[in-house]
């Protein structure tokens, strides 16, 4: 099988899952229908008589070009969170239906696109929705603040390892490697954040693991879940958003103001340190994660223009070696770069 491709069927162990929680009898119709998007697991659309459902696998290895392998284990993990989520927040993830995690799946509520849309494919569709940011910053900061300081909680997530192999070496140590005159720094970056333990993590807050649901934010794709720096979270979500700000200038405006609120929102729940310390780690990060996303192990599939991807070289170097305390001054010279004028030879994308 072709490590970028998802299976054609699913694996009759799967089929076996239902039966044995009841979620599905045996010899009943079912129809499976393999859902994009991820490049982790295994992601299955399940219908069946009078009702859908959604079942998940993690994959030891990553469907990406790079050598990624990460830990199946990950998947009781993405489980826990989710459960710990739907106690605190029930509308931010999906019903949660069975787990087998010696099989390293588990079984959801299908959420239909056209009541649930993706976040990520609003976006690029340039409906861009500051109030949906908003709400993405209140749910995350809300979700850190009920994690704060538990010792149950950081117990059951001392998940380092995981977070290592798919969060901290693919994009943190990897970039690295592809500029040795920051290594230092990203080296740095690296070491702070993976031992720097404040709260529950989510570890994938991407506008693809985002639907805009009725009653606000779904999220999804926790595999990455992990007690430790909750700034992780909130720079890893606002560098989609600046990214996205490159390919949908139309709305260039309106994405760096969802960027802006995103984080007031959240820093607005910050009680677990002070504030503007969160704040500043965000900062420093949200750079190194903007040049992972070009030159380390996942980079993102619609900056496939050079001169883009050059202008985010240029101005995420130019962040990691004079930090900005803030997220908004981020913004600013994110914003100030896009806004400088147009030179031959600039690197300044259209």
């Amino acid at each position: 099988m072709n490590p970028t491709s998802a299976p054609a069927s699913p694996d009759p162990l799967l089929a076996d899952f239902l039966i044995d929680h009841e979620l599905a009898r045996p010899g009943e119709a079912a129809h499976w229908t393999p859902l994009a998007g991820g490049v982790s697991s295994d992601l299955w659309r399940v219908d069946l008589p009078g009702r859908s459902l959604c079942v998940k696998r993690a994959l030891a290895r990553l469907r990406v070009a790079a050598d990624w392998e990460a830990p199946v284990s990950r998947n009781a993990y993405e489980w826990a969170w989710m459960r710990f989520a739907s106690r605190h927040r029930p509308d931010s993830v999906p019903e949660l239906l069975a787990h087998d995690p010696e099989a390293g799946l588990f079984a959801m509520a299908y959420l239909p696109p056209d009541r649930y849309p993706m976040w990520k494919a609003q976006l690029l569709g340039g409906e861009v929705e500051v109030a949906t940011a908003a709400a993405v910053g209140e749910v995350l900061g809300a979700l850190h603040a009920a994690s704060a300081g538990d010792a149950a909680i950081a117990a059951e997530f001392a998940t380092d390892d995981n977070f290592h192999a798919l969060r901290i070496e693919p994009y943190l140590l990897a970039t690295a490697a592809a500029h040795p005159a920051l290594d230092d720094i990203l080296q740095g970056l690296a070491h702070r954040t993976a031992t720097t333990r404040l709260a529950l993590v989510h570890g994938d807050v991407s506008p693809k693991n985002i639907l805009v649901g009725p009653a606000g934010p779904v999220l999804l794709d926790a595999e990455c879940a992990w007690y430790g720096d909750p700034a992780f979270d909130v720079a890893f979500c606002v560098n989609h958003l600046l990214l996205k700000s490159l390919v949908v200038p139309g709305r260039r405006g309106d994405l760096l103001r969802s960027a802006r609120v995103l984080t007031e929102e959240y820093v607005r729940r910050v009680d677990w340190e002070p504030r503007p310390a969160v704040e500043e780690r965000a900062a420093t990060l949200l750079p190194a994660l903007l040049l992972a996303r070009v030159d380390g192990k996942s980079p993102v599939e619609y900056l496939t223009d050079d001169r883009r991807r050059l202008f985010v070289r240029t101005v995420a170097s130019a962040l990691l070696r004079a930090p900005a305390p803030t997220v908004a001054e981020v913004l600013d010279a994110w914003a100030s770069a896009l806004d400088a004028p147009t030179e031959p030879g600039s690197c300044r994308p259209a």
